[in-house]
């Protein structure tokens, strides 16, 4: 089984232009997002998904810098731009991660993997059941299951939003879900980086923990944001896509 990280990302969003070249403790959203994938045990392989737009050339440009496999592909059809990756690394598993999560954690990251190959299911996920902080988000997708999901729909919702035809369709697709224990469940916590107060407090996060340990747990940030509920506030009243 080949096993490869897809990192969704471009430079034009909307919210927050360019956000994942914005730099904390001297490296950038998406390097600090990189290193943590680099200590998942299980992975084979990780590629940057970003597109075609010129604005992206700078992407492809920092991925060969920090020797980071590169795929451009539609920036409207996300699906098909993973699945392009996919097929460009050679995948049998996808392991479908947004460029907006540069403090995932990468032993979550491993939790899912191996549960979705112990349950031997085409779709493992600790984020369709909201538990964790929003930030730790991991899918593990059965390659060819993604593929035939695309030829099952044109919805351009199924288009923008890679797993949601196999997340609508279980009868389709076997599906585990990985919850929280109570240490970890904090699911109204923002860690994910949609907008300026996003960076700020992300920022401070890693900041406070890179001297120590650059791969610092979701245990120790929610350990250390209960001790610090200043902090908390920093992104508290930003509106998260999908919220009502």
């Amino acid at each position: 089984m080949r096993i490869i990280a897809t990192i969704e990302a471009r430079m034009t969003s909307s919210r927050l232009p360019g956000k994942v070249l914005l730099q904390a403790a001297g490296k950038s959203m998406l390097e600090h997002l990189v290193n943590r994938l680099r200590a998942v045990p299980s992975l084979n392989g990780i590629v940057l998904a970003t597109t075609v737009n010129q604005a992206d050339d700078q992407l492809e440009k920092f991925a060969k810098k920090i020797g980071l496999d590169c795929y451009r592909g539609s920036e409207e059809n996300v699906l098909s731009r993973v699945i392009g990756a996919g097929e460009f690394m050679g995948a049998d598993t996808i392991v479908q991660i947004t460029g907006d999560c540069p403090i995932i954690d990468y032993e979550l990251i491993e939790q899912t993997i191996l549960m979705f190959r112990y349950n031997n299911v085409r779709y493992a996920s600790n984020s369709i059941i909201r538990s964790f902080p929003d930030g730790m988000d991991t899918q593990v997708i059965h390659f060819e299951s993604l593929k035939s999901s695309a030829r099952l729909t044109d919805d351009p919702l199924d288009i923008e939003h890679v797993s949601r035809f196999m997340i609508n369709h279980p009868e389709l697709y076997s599906r585990v879900h990985l919850i929280a224990p109570p240490s970890l469940s904090w699911p109204e916590l923002g860690l994910t980086l949609d907008e300026p107060k996003d960076f700020e407090l992300l920022k401070k996060i890693i900041e406070h923990f890179d001297p120590i340990n650059s791969l610092f747990s979701c245990g120790e940030v929610i350990k250390l944001l209960k001790e610090r509920p200043d902090w908390v506030k920093i992104n508290q009243d930003v509106v998260r896509k999908g919220d009502s």
